[in-house]
């Protein structure tokens, strides 16, 4: 096993606030079936606000289409709150495996106090490092089956270590493994501006294929055509976040969250 201790990625070093927003974790502990996704999302597990956001987040879906099943290595990095934590860790638990990449600070504190406090649930997760550009810990080489984000691409291209990230997501997957990639999506033409928390598709596919990767299939199962991109506070004006507090808040949960792309990538087989 990987021991943690993560060093924040997505927003560290810098202003911009972070896309997610960890969630409580005093629900009470409940009993997952392993190897049941449908399960999962339906736990009780998982907070209210929780379930609110599967209408914009459609994690069976996603899922399916990033080929996350039981018996799969998968590694999840910068999770965050936990949001896709609470369904892969028990979705994992009995066959295959989820290794995290935990940030410093409370988004890596989140998880350490889920893990903590029910172990039940989250004790047989797997911790690597991810430290650019001082170390990435993801696991041995060609060790995992798939490899998830979740909203954090911006933050490696805002912080000039988007290649290292590939690189070593490269270098952990299995020949055929999957890169599974969503991310906030700016229209196609615009300019790759993180500060705002989208990225054109194009950016985000040079990235991967840079690095080695494939792209094999696009999804528009998390598009949001009505978003236009255009916010004071960039991609936190729109829920969750509603970084604006009251001013233009009706406007903005009108639109609900953002649009986003949904790339699926692999490494390329052993010759």
């Amino acid at each position: 096993l990987l021991l943690a201790t993560l060093v924040a990625l997505a927003c560290g070093g810098s202003s911009t606030p972070a896309t997610t927003t960890p969630e409580p974790t005093e629900t009470a502990p409940a009993a997952v079936p392993s190897g049941d996704l449908a399960a999962a999302i339906a736990g009780s597990h998982r907070t209210d606000d929780e379930r609110a956001r599967d209408v914009w987040r459609h994690p069976a879906e996603t899922l399916a289409f990033f080929e996350v099943a039981p018996g799969k290595d998968v590694v999840e990095l910068a999770p965050g709150g936990g949001w896709y934590t609470k369904l892969l860790a028990p979705l994992l638990r009995d066959s295959g495996s989820l290794t995290v990449g935990l940030p410093d600070g409370q988004y890596g504190d989140t998880f350490r106090q889920m893990q903590a406090e029910h172990p039940d649930l989250y004790g047989h997760v797997r911790v690597g490092r991810l430290a650019p550009p001082e170390a990435i810990e993801l696991g041995a080489p060609e060790s995992a089956d798939v490899v998830l984000t979740f909203r954090n691409t911006h933050g490696w291209v805002r912080n000039g270590v988007g290649p290292q990230v590939m690189e070593s997501v490269f270098r952990v997957l299995r020949p055929g493994g999957i890169f599974g990639v969503v991310q906030h999506r700016d229209p196609e033409g615009a300019t790759a501006d993180a500060t705002r928390g989208y990225l054109p598709e194009a950016t985000v596919i040079q990235l991967a294929v840079d690095a080695g990767f494939e792209l094999v299939e696009r999804s528009e199962i998390n598009a949001n055509p009505a978003d236009t991109h255009e916010h004071p506070n960039g991609v936190w004006s729109l829920p969750p976040s509603l970084r604006g507090g009251d001013e233009g808040r009706e406007q903005f949960e009108a639109i609900g969250e953002s649009d986003r792309m949904t790339l699926k990538f692999r490494k390329p087989a052993a010759q």
